[in-house]
Order: structure tokens, then C-alpha cells, then sequence
């Protein structure tokens, strides 16, 4: 790839998404549509599909079927190929204890496929989270990387303080070296953030696994308070920013790379709503250059129809889609139908959603295939201009709202519900 060597890339698809809420019951969140026909895997996959890196591996253990259909064998990201390519990884039960079933965190997942990164050889391994939507050029990460003869680089961004709070906060020198990490401080002192895309030194990577494992290990068989018998929890290495990336920074080689594009976590039912509006708004560059091109499994659909009673405001329309109604500032996915006299407001549709004639839907999320009857009422328009995770009704998938009904802002309902 471009001269660099032999690369490896790890996409960490995570586990059951919890902070979602109701959007990630039944499928991993990675697997979670955006901007109407788009997944969040694609946006770690066309990374290295516009950087040429030929090898890449899914790392999976919540729902792994729900994204199968999507990545197929990898052909949007040329993935596809008779050598290397598209690899699932899932967890496996008979190695040895501290490597079996699922990881405690993105770290202890890359103690899981130790073994794998080894017998692969690389001479460089890049690792992501794939709950995020960005545009990175990841060829310009590893030229920076092996100039500077890094151990470690991590990816940052700019965050508000509120974000920072749930993020790594990392600390930069005049040279890009990094200082300082602190993991989810209550007091973050700075606003640059790890974005969770990091490039390995692969011999660098595997020792300190091996280290700090043997460690942690080691501490917790010493513990008087530990109970006999107990499990290997203690020398599970958890998330990224709990053990790993501090002893990486401490050996005094690693640095930052800004990512100087498009960046959001979508963490958070308020994160992934603003991030629609940001698409609206037209402040996300991801779709913007010919150049870089996001792939994805395209829905066999035809062109989305707007009939002559319907209104579209600033919104986004998938394939499939008809409108007869008024649709504003909203996102609707493949397949949504709008009828006559029904109004969406501020609102994000999933695929096949269909919203009857003379209901409401304002300041909602709907997962795909729910159905909204006649003059019911979904959500309503927050009194602050800021959207917040309280202010969002969320409807789970296949969930069927019944004529005249009203599901409250800020409302749960579970996929398959009933109202």
C-alpha cells in the first residue's frame, strides 16, 4: 500500500451500544442507518477502502448477523479478494482463559486477536472505532506515523467541553507529542479528544498487551480482598483509555494527529440527531469530495417522488421514497411514505417508515418499518433551540403507533411496540 509497508486495519463494531437506547435492541450499532442510506460501518470501511489498505478485519461481538447483509464480502470497499481482504472476526471460546468470549473493551479486544496481529505480520496496524462519521485520509496518518518513528498515533479532533467529559482528552506538545491522556475526566482541561482511530507500531502493540496483562494479572492475584476462586476480570484490559494508550504515552512516542475534517461520535441519541442536522445544515464535508467516496450496499429502489400535494423543506430523501405530505428539516430513509395532510418536523425516518394521513411527527427518531397512523402525534417541538437527548422521542423498530395516539417528547418505545 503505497509504499508503507505491510498495513493492517481493525474495525472494533463493539458491543451492544446501550448509550442508543432502543436503536440498538436488535442490531449492533455499527449496523445503525445514516443521512437515509448509509450504515456507521461504511465511514471506517471507506477509509480503507480510499487509502488502499487491502486487509481489513471486523471486529464484532454484539449481533454480528444484523451486519453481515450490509458488508456482504466487502465488494463497496473492493474488499472482496481471493488474498486477504474482508476478514469477521467474532469472539471464540478454547484459548486460554483471559482470551475467551467477549472483551470487557476495545482494548481487551485486541487481546482476543494478540495472536492473529502476530502470525499476520504487518508493519502497521491501524485500529478504529466504527461508531463514528468522519473523512480522514489514512495514508497521510501513516506517512506522519513512520516519519516520526512513532509507537503510537492517535487520531484527535476538537470537542465542546460537555463532549470531553465522555472522551479521552489528550494533551499535546509543541511537536505533536503527546504529554498528557486523561480517560473521561469530570474536569477536562483542554478540548482536543481522541477520536478513536489509532496507529500501532505492531511489535510495540504486542509487548505492551503482553505486559500489562501479565501485570494487571499479577496485581489482582496479590489483592488480599479478592475472593478465592475468582475469575480472570483482573487482567482484562478494558477500553482503550483505560490502561493501554496511558503506558503507551508514558514510553514517550506517541502523537497526535489532527483529523482536520468531519468528525462526531455518535455515542448518544443527541449525538446522532445533531449530526443529521450538521448534514442539513451542509457542515459535513464526508460527502463532499468525488475523490473520496463513501460505499456502501445501496438500496434497489427507485428515485425518491415528491407528488404534487407534497412540501419538502430542507430535508433529505432516500430511494424509495414518497412524499404527499409536508416533510421539513428531516431525514427519511429508503422506502419512508408520507401521506396527504401528515406533517414531519425536525425529524429522522428510518427505512420503509410510513406516516398516515394527518399525523405528526416532530423532533422524533422512528426506526425502520414503524407505522404511524392517522392523526397521531409523535413528539413535539423542544422550547430550547439546543436538542437534547430528553427532548427526542424514540421509536423502536417495527413498532406500530395506532390512529390518534400520542407518544410524549423524550418517549422509549421498545422495537415491536404497540401504542
Amino acid at each position: 500500500m503505497r509504499g508503507f509497508g505491510r498495513v493492517l486495519g481493525i474495525v472494533q463494531a463493539g458491543g451492544s451500544g446501550s448509550r442508543m437506547d432502543v436503536l440498538t435492541r436488535e442490531r449492533a450499532k455499527p449496523a445503525l442507518a445514516f443521512a437515509g442510506s448509509y450504515k456507521l460501518i461504511d465511514f471506517a470501511l471507506s477509509s480503507f477502502a480510499n487509502a488502499e489498505i487491502a486487509d481489513v478485519w471486523v471486529s464484532v461481538a454484539y449481533l454480528a448477523s444484523t451486519l453481515d447483509d450490509h458488508i456482504g464480502h466487502g465488494r463497496p470497499w473492493n474488499l472482496d479478494r481471493t488474498r486477504g481482504g474482508y476478514r469477521r472476526l467474532v469472539p471464540e471460546q478454547g484459548r486460554a482463559s483471559s482470551e475467551s468470549g467477549f472483551a470487557s473493551g476495545n482494548a481487551d479486544n485486541l487481546v482476543q486477536v494478540a495472536g492473529q496481529i502476530r502470525d499476520f505480520e504487518a508493519d502497521v496496524v491501524i485500529v478504529m472505532s466504527a461508531d463514528h462519521v468522519f473523512r480522514l485520509d489514512l495514508a497521510d496518518v501513516i506517512a506522519d506515523h513512520l516519519q516520526r518513528g512513532a509507537e503510537c498515533t492517535i487520531v484527535t479532533a476538537q470537542a465542546t467541553a460537555t463532549q470531553a467529559s465522555t472522551k479521552a482528552v489528550v494533551q499535546v506538545g509543541d511537536d505533536r507529542r503527546v504529554t498528557g491522556f486523561d480517560y473521561k475526566p469530570d474536569e477536562p482541561e483542554g478540548r482536543t479528544v481522541a477520536t478513536e482511530i489509532f496507529v500501532y507500531d505492531p511489535e510495540v502493540l504486542l509487548s505492551e498487551l503482553t505486559r500489562l496483562r501479565h501485570e494487571l494479572a499479577h496485581a489482582h492475584d496479590n489483592d488480599e480482598a479478592a475472593d478465592e476462586g475468582c475469575d480472570d476480570e483482573g487482567s482484562r484490559l478494558g477500553d482503550f483509555g483505560e490502561h493501554l494508550v496511558p503506558a503507551l504515552v508514558a514510553r514517550g512516542k506517541t502523537f497526535a494527529h489532527p483529523i482536520g475534517h468531519y468528525w462526531r461520535d455518535l455515542g448518544r441519541p443527541e449525538e446522532y440527531y445533531q449530526a443529521h442536522r450538521d448534514v442539513l445544515a451542509g457542515r459535513v464535508d464526508v460527502f463532499d469530495d468525488p475523490g473520496y467516496p463513501i460505499g456502501s450496499r445501496w438500496p434497489e429502489l427507485p428515485p425518491a417522488m415528491v407528488r404534487a400535494e407534497g412540501d419538502v423543506t430542507d430535508s433529505l430523501l432516500s430511494p424509495g421514497c414518497v412524499v404527499r405530505g409536508e416533510v421539513v428539516r428531516s431525514v427519511l430513509g429508503p422506502g419512508v411514505v408520507i401521506e396527504a395532510g401528515a406533517v414531519v418536523r425536525d425529524s429522522i425516518l428510518g427505512a420503509h417508515v410510513r406516516v398516515c394521513g394527518d399525523a405528526h411527527v416532530r423532533t422524533a427518531i422512528l426506526d425502520e418499518s414503524t407505522w404511524v397512523g392517522r392523526g397521531a402525534q409523535v413528539g413535539a417541538t423542544p422550547a430550547a433551540t439546543r436538542v437534547r437527548d430528553a427532548d427526542i422521542a424514540l421509536v423502536g423498530r417495527d413498532s406500530r403507533i395506532s390512529g390518534g395516539s400520542v407518544v410524549d417528547a423524550g418517549a422509549r418505545l421498545e422495537p415491536g411496540s404497540s401504542v
